[in-house]
């Protein structure tokens, strides 16, 4: 389980798109967002560097 603190996530919209672009790069990803403490939990055989990748691209780069 990899921990990611996402200081520019907001809103739905923005828990939509992380859960979605996450997704994108492992289908079997496990995702819980946290809007209220800005954190994102990812349960996935991608490495934490690909996953912080993802975020990045997506438009939300871990801080």
């Amino acid at each position: 389980m990899h921990e990611f603190q996402l200081p520019d996530m907001s809103c739905g919209h923005c828990r939509a798109a992380i859960t979605e672009a996450l997704k994108g790069a492992d289908e079997q990803a496990e995702v819980q967002v946290s809007l209220e403490q800005k954190t994102v939990q990812v349960q996935s055989h991608l490495s934490r560097d690909q996953l912080a990748e993802v975020l990045t691209e997506a438009g939300y780069p871990p801080a």
